[in-house]
């Protein structure tokens, strides 16, 4: 069985709107050794990790010890989210007489849930967040940067949303505006435009505005793309690149593909 990964992309979607540059994904398997080496590494060079799936009930979910392991501290059952489980959580139809005050194998699966890396030498509410009301689920954070969230898609979406209050604070645009694109959509090929565009790159990035080039096979018509946070500057480029790419500003990349033959050259 494939699982296909959606929360990579919902990250990447989450870092945009708020003007975050995401600069790497990573799949790990489910070995301590490679979990540790990439938490390590990761929290390191980047000022925001995010991790993904892992911290589920059964053996082979070991993100949470594989992550102590990495930073040295010790796995705490934490009784502010036995609390929420307690109360949000409710027994499995095929658990009709599961109980939370007799020891059994299905309670060690859910204590294990609640095992959190907690470095003793931090204060822990930075540690464990409840970032949406409706959900018993912690957001683990260790090492001040690395934030452990679940694989499942519904609860990593609703959890990382429950973040951005937090974030805010922390970017060099506090009001969340995010990040301005532009699309251009043009019939010519990549190679035909590749010139003028390596000119426009260079005379556009002093004002942080990044310019992208992207095929579309078989659409009969390529995308040219224009990102930065100025957005003043970037809509008085507009004229000039429709121009020059024989081109027209588009919100989708398929809007201006009605009644254009499939391009032969990207």
């Amino acid at each position: 069985m494939q699982t296909v990964d959606t929360n990579s992309a919902y990250l990447a979607k989450f870092c945009f709107s708020l003007g975050m540059s995401l600069k790497r994904i990573e799949v790990i398997a489910d070995d301590e050794d490679e979990i540790v080496e990439a938490a390590r590494r990761m929290s390191d060079n980047y000022d925001f990790v995010v991790t993904s799936g892992g911290i589920g009930p059964t053996h082979d979910d070991i993100t949470y010890q594989s992550i102590a392991k990495a930073f040295n501290v010790k796995l705490k059952l934490h009784d502010g989210a036995l609390g929420r489980m307690k109360k949000i959580s409710k027994p499995h139809p095929s658990q009709p007489n599961f109980s939370y005050d007799v020891p059994s194998p299905a309670l060690e699966a859910k204590l294990r849930m609640i095992r959190l890396p907690i470095d003793e030498s931090r204060d822990e509410s930075s540690q464990v967040l409840f970032v949406n009301e409706n959900l018993w689920v912690p957001l683990c954070v260790v090492n001040g940067n690395l934030h452990i969230l679940p694989g499942v898609p519904r609860l990593f979406e609703q959890m990382l949303d429950g973040l951005k209050p937090l974030l805010l604070p922390r970017l060099s645009d506090p009001e969340g505006k995010g990040i301005y694109r532009i699309l251009i959509s043009t019939p010519m090929a990549e190679s035909a435009v590749a010139a003028y565009l390596t000119e426009l790159a260079a005379k556009v990035e002093p004002k942080g505005v990044k310019v992208g080039s992207y095929p579309r096979w078989g659409k009969g018509r390529n995308t040219v793309t224009l990102v930065g946070r100025d957005k003043e500057y970037m809509d008085s480029l507009i004229a000039e690149v429709e121009k020059n790419v024989d081109g027209i500003k588009v919100t989708t990349e398929d809007e201006a593909d009605e009644g254009f033959e499939e391009d032969k050259e990207s």
